[in-house]
């Protein structure tokens, strides 16, 4: 593997975690559609859906570990919301991370193209930014649907390589209505226990490649932190819109190369 390409990786690496850090997401919707398709335009060897999918889920993994960290010196990772969250997801990813070695690409694909658009529709949703509590702990929300939400969400992304934050995130808002800084650095901590097992599920399938994934990896420690500390400068109004735009291009791009 030559120097240009790894400089390649770390480039994507490092976009799609600084813009995970800012909107609280693992960064692989904008990974995953990067290294699908950008590698063969470039003429660099092409990842199968298998193996993107596999660098994601260790990429995702660190890169939301640290930008959790960030966020949970502020106070604004809500304990009980996590846990509920993410036992749930924990379980259903490492079930649909082991499960994808039977999965052919094409199902890959298309499950995360499914997952991706039913995320956009929950955006364009009116969401109510609430006033952050006095105290984060104190905040209250449905811990039935917040289990049984993670759950499917855990097997879907554990297929795709993905923790599942782009849905995470507006499940968190339009559906939990959980503010959006909280639900920011929340989504984080259930990412990095999604990734756990989403992680280990693509390990033992099989199809991990060591070099780009600690490129990855190496990228994410860099620019994770970074896009959460500016993330806390920002206007709430504004993050929940670069979070549309980020799902709905990703999309848009997915859905077209399926279609044609």
């Amino acid at each position: 593997m030559d120097l240009t390409f790894i400089a390649f990786l770390f480039l994507i690496g490092f976009i799609g975690s600084f813009l995970s850090g800012i909107v609280g997401i693992g960064g692989s919707i904008i990974k995953y559609p990067m290294l699908l398709y950008i590698p063969t335009m470039l003429g660099f060897v092409a990842f199968t859906a298998q193996e993107v999918s596999a660098i994601s889920a260790i990429q995702v993994f660190f890169a939301s570990l640290a930008g959790m960290l960030m966020f949970r010196k502020d106070g604004l990772v809500h304990t009980k919301l996590v846990l509920y969250m993410g036992v749930a997801i924990v379980i259903g990813s490492f079930a649909g991370g082991f499960g994808s070695r039977y999965l052919p690409d094409s199902f890959i694909n298309i499950t995360y193209a499914i997952i991706a658009l039913l995320a956009a529709v929950l955006m364009l949703f009116p969401k109510q930014d609430q006033t952050l509590p006095t105290g984060t702990q104190q905040l209250t929300f449905n811990r039935t649907a917040a289990v049984v939400l993670a759950a499917a969400i855990g097997i879907v992304s554990g297929i795709v390589g993905a923790a599942g934050a782009f849905i995470l995130m507006p499940v968190m808002l339009v559906v939990l209505e959980i503010p959006t800084r909280i639900a920011i650095a929340s989504s984080l901590a259930v990412t990095f226990l999604s990734s756990i097992g989403s992680a280990a599920g693509k390990l033992i399938g099989g199809h991990m490649l060591l070099t780009p994934s600690v490129v990855m990896v190496i990228a994410s420690l860099v620019a994770a932190p970074l896009g959460a500390a500016v993330s806390k400068r920002m206007n709430t109004k504004v993050l929940q819109w670069m979070l549309m735009a980020l799902i709905t291009a990703t999309v848009v791009k997915i859905w077209l190369n399926i279609i044609f």
